[in-house]
Protein backbone atom coordinates (compact mmCIF):
# COMPACT_ATOMS: atom_id res chain seq x y z
CA UNK A 1 0.00 0.00 0.00
CA UNK A 2 1.66 3.28 -1.06
CA UNK A 3 1.79 5.89 1.34
CA UNK A 4 1.46 9.71 0.06
CA UNK A 5 5.07 11.31 1.31
CA UNK A 6 4.09 14.55 0.26
CA UNK A 7 4.19 18.14 2.33
CA UNK A 8 1.12 19.98 2.95
CA UNK A 9 2.19 23.35 3.03
CA UNK A 10 -0.46 25.10 3.03
CA UNK A 11 -3.10 22.27 4.82
CA UNK A 12 -6.40 23.16 5.73
CA UNK A 13 -7.59 25.53 8.32
CA UNK A 14 -10.32 24.40 9.81
CA UNK A 15 -12.83 27.67 10.72
CA UNK A 16 -12.94 27.02 14.46
CA UNK A 17 -16.50 27.54 16.35
CA UNK A 18 -14.59 29.11 18.88
CA UNK A 19 -12.44 27.76 21.73
CA UNK A 20 -16.18 28.04 23.48
CA UNK A 21 -15.38 27.79 26.85
CA UNK A 22 -18.02 27.18 29.63
CA UNK A 23 -17.50 30.41 32.17
CA UNK A 24 -15.78 30.75 34.94
CA UNK A 25 -15.54 28.03 36.77
CA UNK A 26 -17.42 26.95 40.10
CA UNK A 27 -15.90 28.41 43.12
CA UNK A 28 -16.29 25.92 45.63
CA UNK A 29 -13.61 23.64 44.98
CA UNK A 30 -10.27 23.66 42.43
CA UNK A 31 -10.83 21.75 38.98
CA UNK A 32 -14.40 20.05 40.53
CA UNK A 33 -16.39 21.62 38.09
CA UNK A 34 -14.80 19.51 35.34
CA UNK A 35 -15.45 16.41 37.27
CA UNK A 36 -19.65 16.94 36.38
CA UNK A 37 -21.39 16.10 33.66
CA UNK A 38 -24.68 17.88 32.42
CA UNK A 39 -27.79 17.13 30.23
CA UNK A 40 -30.81 15.09 29.82
CA UNK A 41 -28.53 12.70 26.99
CA UNK A 42 -24.93 13.03 28.81
CA UNK A 43 -26.57 11.86 31.81
CA UNK A 44 -28.68 9.19 31.32
CA UNK A 45 -26.53 7.21 28.77
CA UNK A 46 -23.60 7.64 31.47
CA UNK A 47 -25.89 5.95 34.01
CA UNK A 48 -26.65 3.58 31.54
CA UNK A 49 -23.34 2.73 31.07
CA UNK A 50 -22.33 0.06 33.22
CA UNK A 51 -18.32 0.74 32.96
CA UNK A 52 -19.22 4.14 34.80
CA UNK A 53 -20.16 2.03 37.56
CA UNK A 54 -22.26 3.67 40.40
CA UNK A 55 -22.99 7.62 40.71
CA UNK A 56 -20.41 9.44 42.72
CA UNK A 57 -22.94 12.17 42.98
CA UNK A 58 -26.16 12.65 40.82
CA UNK A 59 -28.60 15.42 41.14
CA UNK A 60 -31.76 16.60 39.57
CA UNK A 61 -35.04 18.23 39.73
CA UNK A 62 -38.31 17.07 40.95
CA UNK A 63 -39.67 16.09 37.54
CA UNK A 64 -36.25 14.51 36.02
CA UNK A 65 -35.95 12.88 39.47
CA UNK A 66 -39.51 11.19 38.60
CA UNK A 67 -38.03 10.38 34.78
CA UNK A 68 -34.50 8.86 35.75
CA UNK A 69 -36.82 6.45 38.55
CA UNK A 70 -38.86 5.24 35.71
CA UNK A 71 -35.92 4.80 33.47
CA UNK A 72 -33.46 2.94 36.05
CA UNK A 73 -35.91 1.26 38.30
CA UNK A 74 -32.39 0.35 40.29
CA UNK A 75 -30.90 3.78 40.45
CA UNK A 76 -30.22 4.97 43.91
CA UNK A 77 -32.51 8.18 44.39
CA UNK A 78 -31.00 11.52 43.07
CA UNK A 79 -30.08 14.22 45.19
CA UNK A 80 -33.15 16.38 44.75
CA UNK A 81 -32.15 19.97 43.86
CA UNK A 82 -34.00 23.34 41.88
CA UNK A 83 -32.37 24.15 38.92
CA UNK A 84 -30.54 27.09 40.49
CA UNK A 85 -28.91 24.90 42.94
CA UNK A 86 -27.61 22.67 40.07
CA UNK A 87 -26.50 25.34 38.46
CA UNK A 88 -24.33 26.90 41.38
CA UNK A 89 -22.57 23.61 41.06
CA UNK A 90 -21.70 23.91 37.10
CA UNK A 91 -19.97 26.22 35.26
CA UNK A 92 -21.46 29.31 34.21
CA UNK A 93 -24.44 28.96 31.34
CA UNK A 94 -23.88 25.04 31.51
CA UNK A 95 -27.29 24.05 29.99
CA UNK A 96 -27.74 21.40 32.78
CA UNK A 97 -31.84 20.51 31.44
CA UNK A 98 -32.19 19.85 35.17
CA UNK A 99 -29.65 16.69 35.67
CA UNK A 100 -25.90 16.71 37.10
CA UNK A 101 -23.62 13.92 37.30
CA UNK A 102 -20.37 12.75 39.06
CA UNK A 103 -19.37 9.49 37.59
CA UNK A 104 -16.24 7.49 37.16
CA UNK A 105 -14.22 8.37 33.79
CA UNK A 106 -14.62 6.65 30.85
CA UNK A 107 -11.64 4.98 30.34
CA UNK A 108 -9.93 4.96 26.76
CA UNK A 109 -9.60 1.43 25.12
CA UNK A 110 -5.95 -0.35 23.57
CA UNK A 111 -5.30 1.19 20.12
CA UNK A 112 -5.11 -2.43 18.68
CA UNK A 113 -8.25 -3.25 20.84
CA UNK A 114 -10.25 -0.63 19.39
CA UNK A 115 -9.05 -1.43 15.82
CA UNK A 116 -9.74 -4.85 16.15
CA UNK A 117 -11.80 -6.77 13.80
CA UNK A 118 -10.19 -4.76 11.06
CA UNK A 119 -13.74 -3.59 9.47
CA UNK A 120 -15.82 -0.46 9.21
CA UNK A 121 -14.33 3.33 10.28
CA UNK A 122 -12.21 4.87 12.51
CA UNK A 123 -11.61 8.46 13.47
CA UNK A 124 -8.38 9.97 14.67
CA UNK A 125 -8.67 13.64 15.69
CA UNK A 126 -4.87 15.33 15.34
CA UNK A 127 -5.00 17.89 17.78
CA UNK A 128 -8.48 18.48 17.97
CA UNK A 129 -8.95 20.66 21.61
CA UNK A 130 -12.11 22.53 21.22
CA UNK A 131 -14.54 20.45 23.22
CA UNK A 132 -17.71 20.98 21.73
CA UNK A 133 -15.74 20.45 18.23
CA UNK A 134 -14.89 16.91 19.90
CA UNK A 135 -18.09 16.19 21.24
CA UNK A 136 -20.01 16.74 17.97
CA UNK A 137 -17.22 14.21 16.07
CA UNK A 138 -18.33 11.88 18.54
CA UNK A 139 -22.05 12.52 18.11
CA UNK A 140 -21.52 12.36 14.44
CA UNK A 141 -19.33 8.90 14.93
CA UNK A 142 -22.28 7.63 16.65
CA UNK A 143 -24.92 8.66 13.59
CA UNK A 144 -22.75 6.90 11.14
CA UNK A 145 -21.79 3.87 13.05
CA UNK A 146 -17.72 4.79 13.19
CA UNK A 147 -16.44 2.08 15.85
CA UNK A 148 -14.07 4.46 17.89
CA UNK A 149 -12.30 7.86 18.06
CA UNK A 150 -8.78 8.07 18.33
CA UNK A 151 -7.66 11.20 20.00
CA UNK A 152 -3.59 12.61 21.37
CA UNK A 153 -2.98 12.24 25.00
CA UNK A 154 -1.79 15.39 25.52
CA UNK A 155 -4.03 17.37 23.17
CA UNK A 156 -7.50 16.66 23.97
CA UNK A 157 -10.26 17.94 26.02
CA UNK A 158 -11.65 16.65 29.40
CA UNK A 159 -14.49 14.45 27.96
CA UNK A 160 -16.71 15.76 30.35
CA UNK A 161 -19.00 18.52 30.55
CA UNK A 162 -19.06 20.50 27.41
CA UNK A 163 -17.75 17.79 25.44
CA UNK A 164 -19.74 15.39 26.84
CA UNK A 165 -23.20 17.98 26.85
CA UNK A 166 -22.20 18.47 22.81
CA UNK A 167 -21.51 14.79 22.37
CA UNK A 168 -25.22 13.81 23.72
CA UNK A 169 -24.65 10.64 25.21
CA UNK A 170 -22.13 9.56 22.42
CA UNK A 171 -19.18 9.79 24.71
CA UNK A 172 -20.77 6.22 26.54
CA UNK A 173 -21.54 4.21 23.02
CA UNK A 174 -18.23 5.19 21.12
CA UNK A 175 -14.92 3.66 22.48
CA UNK A 176 -12.31 5.98 22.36
CA UNK A 177 -8.32 5.14 22.69
CA UNK A 178 -5.55 7.93 24.02
CA UNK A 179 -1.72 7.67 22.06
CA UNK A 180 1.41 9.35 22.44
CA UNK A 181 2.18 9.73 19.07
CA UNK A 182 0.16 9.71 16.11
CA UNK A 183 2.46 9.06 13.23
CA UNK A 184 3.00 5.97 15.11
CA UNK A 185 -0.08 4.94 15.56
CA UNK A 186 -1.22 5.18 11.93
CA UNK A 187 1.80 3.16 11.40
CA UNK A 188 0.21 -0.01 13.85
CA UNK A 189 -3.22 0.70 12.19
CA UNK A 190 -1.70 0.52 8.45
CA UNK A 191 0.09 -2.92 9.68
CA UNK A 192 -3.75 -4.32 10.93
CA UNK A 193 -4.93 -3.24 7.87
CA UNK A 194 -6.60 0.07 7.84
CA UNK A 195 -6.27 3.03 5.16
CA UNK A 196 -5.72 6.16 6.31
CA UNK A 197 -7.43 9.27 4.62
CA UNK A 198 -6.51 12.70 5.88
CA UNK A 199 -8.57 15.88 4.97
CA UNK A 200 -6.63 18.47 3.75
CA UNK A 201 -7.81 21.55 1.85
CA UNK A 202 -5.15 21.78 -0.44
CA UNK A 203 -5.50 18.11 -1.85
CA UNK A 204 -5.91 17.08 -4.91
CA UNK A 205 -8.20 14.50 -4.82
CA UNK A 206 -11.83 14.71 -3.77
CA UNK A 207 -12.93 12.78 -1.00
CA UNK A 208 -15.38 10.68 -3.05
CA UNK A 209 -13.05 9.86 -5.39
CA UNK A 210 -10.42 8.66 -2.87
CA UNK A 211 -12.38 6.81 -0.49
CA UNK A 212 -13.10 3.19 -1.23
CA UNK A 213 -14.63 -0.13 0.41
CA UNK A 214 -12.21 -1.04 2.51
CA UNK A 215 -11.73 -0.40 6.41
CA UNK A 216 -11.38 3.35 6.48
CA UNK A 217 -9.39 5.50 9.25
CA UNK A 218 -10.60 9.27 8.70
CA UNK A 219 -8.04 11.58 10.17
CA UNK A 220 -8.66 15.31 10.61
CA UNK A 221 -6.61 18.17 11.81
CA UNK A 222 -6.83 20.66 14.51
CA UNK A 223 -9.54 23.42 14.23
CA UNK A 224 -6.63 26.86 14.05
CA UNK A 225 -3.82 24.43 12.00
CA UNK A 226 -5.12 21.70 9.96
CA UNK A 227 -3.38 18.11 9.72
CA UNK A 228 -0.20 18.60 10.52
CA UNK A 229 2.74 17.71 8.09
CA UNK A 230 3.92 14.11 9.20
CA UNK A 231 0.53 12.84 10.00
CA UNK A 232 -0.31 13.69 7.04
CA UNK A 233 2.36 11.90 5.66
CA UNK A 234 1.69 8.96 7.40
CA UNK A 235 -1.71 8.58 5.97
CA UNK A 236 -2.18 6.45 3.14
CA UNK A 237 -4.16 9.23 0.70
CA UNK A 238 -5.24 12.93 1.66
CA UNK A 239 -8.60 14.18 0.22
CA UNK A 240 -10.30 17.52 0.16
CA UNK A 241 -13.95 18.01 0.56
CA UNK A 242 -15.08 19.79 -2.70
CA UNK A 243 -17.24 22.94 -1.73
CA UNK A 244 -18.63 24.52 -4.60
CA UNK A 245 -20.64 27.23 -2.87
CA UNK A 246 -17.32 28.86 -2.61
CA UNK A 247 -16.65 29.26 0.54
CA UNK A 248 -13.33 28.72 2.34
CA UNK A 249 -13.34 26.08 4.69
CA UNK A 250 -15.24 24.09 7.20
CA UNK A 251 -15.17 23.87 10.77
CA UNK A 252 -13.87 20.64 11.90
CA UNK A 253 -17.09 18.76 13.31
CA UNK A 254 -18.23 20.00 10.04
CA UNK A 255 -15.82 18.15 8.34
CA UNK A 256 -16.35 15.28 9.92
CA UNK A 257 -19.72 14.87 9.68
CA UNK A 258 -19.61 15.10 5.65
CA UNK A 259 -16.21 12.60 5.58
CA UNK A 260 -17.96 9.87 8.13
CA UNK A 261 -21.67 10.63 5.84
CA UNK A 262 -19.76 9.90 2.38
CA UNK A 263 -17.52 7.16 4.09
CA UNK A 264 -20.59 5.02 6.05
CA UNK A 265 -22.57 5.50 2.59
CA UNK A 266 -20.07 3.65 0.19
CA UNK A 267 -19.52 1.13 2.74
CA UNK A 268 -23.29 0.20 3.19
CA UNK A 269 -23.34 0.00 -0.84
CA UNK A 270 -20.49 -2.35 -0.93
CA UNK A 271 -21.29 -5.23 2.39
CA UNK A 272 -24.49 -3.88 3.01
CA UNK A 273 -25.10 -4.29 6.85
CA UNK A 274 -21.92 -3.69 7.81
CA UNK A 275 -22.52 -0.01 9.61
CA UNK A 276 -26.07 -0.78 9.98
Amino acid sequence: MSRQGRRNEGRERWSPQGERAAGPRAKHTPGAAQEWLWGWHAVTAALANPARGAPRRLLATTERARELAARFPALPAPEIADASAISRLLPQGAAHQGVALRAAPLEPAPLAQLATPVAGLLVMLDRVTDPQNVGAVFRSAAAFGARGVIVQERHAPAFTGVLAKAAAGALDVVPHARVVNLARALDELSDLGWRAVGLAGDADDALDAVLDNRPTLLVLGSEGEGLRRLVGEHCDALARIPMPGGFESLNVAAAAAIALYEAARLLRRSAPGELA
